[in-house]
C-alpha cells in the first residue's frame, strides 16, 4: 500500500511504500518520525551554520568602517545585518543550486524502509564539519572561509557515503578555481582603486579621513554586506534544499535542479543577519586592526575590490569565499597606499584557507560514518557528537570578545590625525612584521 504525508512548508508530498503486513500504519509512523526528526535536526544545524557564517564573516563589511571610526561597532554590524537580509527579496538562487549539486544525491545508496536517506545523513555530517571549523577559526580570530568549510564537509561526507563517484567534481572544480581567482581579482581591483584614490587625494590636497571618504566607505561597506548576503546565504539555502529533497519534502525532477522554497530563502537571510548582529568581534579585530592600518580612503578602495569580486561570482553562481575577497582587498589597498602589511598574520590566514577544505572534509567523513553504525548506535553516536559540538560552541560564545573590547582598541581621533598614522602596523602578540 501507499501512504502519503504532507511536506514541511511546501505543497509537495512524499510517497512511502510499505510491505503488506498486519501493522503498516505503525511502520509508516516509524518511518515518518525517523525521517522527519532527522530532517528537522539537519535544517536546525543549517540555520546554526548560517548564524555562524553571519558572525564569522561580519568582519567582511564592518572591519574597515570600525577601524576608521566611520561607524561605531554596533552601528556597523546593524547596518551590515540589514544589507545581508535585503537580497532575499531580489537575488536569485544560482549559488544555492551549485551547492546542492556538490554531492550527487540521486546516486547515493538507497536505504531500507524506515531508514533515514543517505542524502540527509550527508548534509547533516557536512554541516557538523563546517560548524566545527567555523567555531574553531573564529575562536583563534582567523578569517577563514565558511563557504569552503561547507563544501569541504559535503565532499568528505559524500565520499564517505558513496565513494569518489558520489561527488560532482565539476561543481567542486568551480569552487577550487574561485579559491585562487577571487582573492586575486579582489587584490588587483583594490590595488588599482587605491592608486587612483591616493592620486586624487594628493592632487587635490585632500584628507584621507575626510567626511567624504567616511560616507563613501559606509556606502561601500553596505554594498559589501549586500554581496555577502547574496552569495553566502544561498549556501544555506542549497544545503536545506538538498536535505528536504532527500527526505521527500521538496519536489524536483532531479537533485541537479533544486529550487529552495521562499520560506527557506527568508530563513537563510534572517539567520545570517542575526549572526552578523551578534558580531564576530575577534575576527573584526584581526581584519580591521592587525593586517594593515586603514584610513577611510583606503577602506573605501578595499571595499571596491571586494564588491567587484563578490558580485561577479554571485552573478555566475560561484560560491566564493567573501572572507578571502575582503581580506585580499584590504591587503591590496594597503599596498596601494604604500603601507606595511603584517605578513605574519597573513601567513596564518593563508594556512587556514588551505586547510579549511580538508579539515572540514575529514570531520564530515567521520560524522557520516557515525550515522551508519549498526542499530541504535547510528542515532546515539551522532547525537553525542552534535551535543558535544553545541556545548563547546556555547562555552566559546559565553567568553567571546565584545563590541566594547573592540572600541577600546581603536585609535583615537588624535592618533588618526597624526602624521605617522597609516604607517605603523598594529602588532599581534608583539610580533614584528616583515
Amino acid at each position: 500500500m501507499f501512504i502519503w504525508f504532507p511536506a514541511i512548508g511546501t505543497v509537495s508530498a512524499s510517497r512511502v511504500r510499505l510491505d503488506e503486513n498486519p501493522g503498516p500504519l505503525i511502520d509508516c509512523r516509524v518511518l515518518m518520525n525517523a525521517v522527519l526528526i532527522a530532517t528537522l535536526v539537519t535544517v536546525a544545524l543549517a540555520i546554526l551554520f548560517d548564524f555562524t557564517n553571519g558572525f564569522h564573516d561580519a568582519a567582511n563589511a564592518t572591519s574597515t568602517v570600525i577601524a576608521t571610526r566611520s561607524l561605531k561597532p554596533k552601528q556597523a554590524v546593524l547596518l551590515s545585518a540589514v544589507f545581508n537580509f535585503l537580497p532575499a527579496f531580489v537575488v536569485g538562487t544560482a549559488v544555492a543550486n551549485t551547492i546542492s549539486k556538490t554531492v550527487k544525491l540521486d546516486s547515493l545508496p538507497i536505504v531500507a524502509a524506515g531508514g533515514v536517506p543517505y542524502g540527509i545523513r550527508v548534509t547533516l555530517a557536512a554541516l557538523v564539519g563546517a560548524i566545527f571549523w567555523n567555531y574553531l577559526t573564529w575562536h583563534f580570530g582567523l578569517p577563514s572561509s565558511s563557504s569552503h568549510a561547507l563544501i569541504g564537509g559535503l565532499i568528505g561526507a559524500g565520499v564517505s557515503a558513496g565513494g569518489l563517484d558520489a561527488v560532482s567534481w565539476d561543481s567542486v572544480k568551480k569552487t577550487v578555481l574561485a579559491i585562487f581567482a577571487s582573492p586575486a581579482v579582489a587584490f588587483a581591483i583594490a590595488l588599482v582603486a587605491s592608486l587612483i584614490v591616493r592620486g586624487l587625494v594628493k592632487t587635490f590636497k585632500g584628507n584621507e579621513d575626510s567626511e567624504f571618504f567616511r560616507w563613501a566607505q559606509v556606502a561601500s561597506s553596505a554594498w559589501v554586506s549586500w554581496g555577502h548576503g547574496s552569495n553566502d546565504a544561498q549556501k544555506t539555502m542549497g544545503i536545506i534544499a538538498a536535505t528536504l529533497y532527500s527526505g521527500g519534502y521538496l519536489a524536483a525532477t532531479s537533485a541537479s535542479s533544486l529550487e529552495p522554497p521562499y520560506w527557506v530563502i527568508l530563513l537563510a537571510h534572517a539567520a545570517i543577519a542575526f549572526g552578523t548582529v551578534w558580531g564576530g568581534w575577534k575576527i573584526i579585530e584581526t581584519m580591521g586592526l592587525k593586517i594593515t592600518r586603514i584610513t577611510r580612503a583606503s577602506g573605501f578602495a578595499a571595499n571596491l575590490g571586494a564588491i567587484t569580486s563578490i558580485d561577479g561570482a554571485t552573478h555566475f553562481g560561484i560560491p566564493i569565499s567573501t572572507t578571502q575577497a575582503v581580506t585580499s582587498s584590504i591587503v591590496g589597498s594597503g599596498v596601494g597606499f604604500r603601507r606595511r602589511v603584517n605578513w605574519i598574520v597573513m601567513r596564518d590566514m593563508l594556512i587556514a584557507w588551505f586547510v579549511t577544505l580538508p579539515a572540514a572534509g575529514l570531520v564530515g567523513f567521520l560524522i557520516f560514518k557515525l550515522t551508519v553504525l549498526p542499530g541504535v548506535l547510528s542515532w546515539i553516536a551522532p547525537v553525542v557528537a552534535i551535543a558535544a559540538l553545541l556545548g563547546w560552541a556555547a562555552r566559546l560564545m559565553a567568553h567571546a570578545m565584545t563590541a566594547e573590547d573592540i572600541a577600546a582598541e581603536l585609535p583615537s581621533d588624535e592618533e588618526r590625525r597624526a602624521p605617522s598614522y597609516g604607517v605603523q602596523v598594529a602588532q599581534p602578540d608583539d610580533a614584528e612584521p616583515h
